[in-house]
């Protein structure tokens, strides 16, 4: 798949402030600082389609992006650190549930993993609520270009190791660096394909076969 047009579409502060949900969505999403808005960024091919910033807790809402006039992508805040009160942590996982929980035309949440690091009980648990909630989901390692590759390749395996202790199905993951944009490829691949199957069941008209 190619992504022909890419464009930011609205920020909403709750899921009732949401586009109508008229199209399949693909909902990014992570610990905070984990690189959701530099990956958008790569997998449109577009550098400032997403707000990067250094800073965790950057993006504080529910970021839509429409693509190819067919379907979205969402940028999520990221869950964990980030440098805010108490209460406005509570207000994003109470957004950030709410979304999920209830979002019609939500077909999976990409979950963001640092490849770089050992597997975090806070990225495991948020995998665990998405398993209570029966949300559909996949992984995606992140900053494959600032390790080795035999060490992101050992992270990962370890991450999906822990995983195995709670899941009986293990849902595909991907390796990506927005440098050097590896994974590009199978990730929009693998969107046309749950593009397709959203439409085979009625979930929209038509998905173009070459979108």
């Amino acid at each position: 798949m190619e992504i022909l047009t890419a464009k930011y579409l609205i920020s909403s502060p709750n899921v009732e402030g949401c586009p109508k949900p008229d199209k399949p969505e693909y909902a990014f999403i992570g610990r905070s600082n984990v690189g959701k808005s530099s990956l958008i960024n790569m997998l449109t091919k577009q550098s400032k389609l997403a707000k990067t910033s250094g800073t965790p807790g950057k993006t504080q809402m529910i970021n839509h992006f429409i693509i190819n006039n067919l379907f979205y992508i969402v940028d999520l805040p990221g869950y964990g650190f980030a440098k805010v009160s108490i209460a406005q942590r509570a207000s994003w996982e109470k957004m950030i549930s709410n979304y999920i929980k209830t979002r019609t035309n939500l077909v999976t949440v990409f979950v963001l993993i640092d490849c770089r690091i050992q597997p975090q009980e806070i990225d495991l648990q948020f995998l665990k609520k998405l398993g209570e909630w029966g949300i559909p989901f996949n992984i995606i390692f992140t900053k494959a270009d600032k390790t080795t590759q035999r060490e992101a390749a050992k992270n990962a395996k370890m991450f999906i190791e822990e995983m195995k202790k709670d899941w009986e199905y293990i849902p595909r993951s991907f390796m990506t660096s927005a440098i050097k944009f590896l994974g590009r490829k199978e990730i929009l691949s693998y969107i046309k394909e749950m593009n397709e199957d959203y439409a085979n069941k009625g979930g929209i008209e038509e998905i173009a076969s070459d979108s």
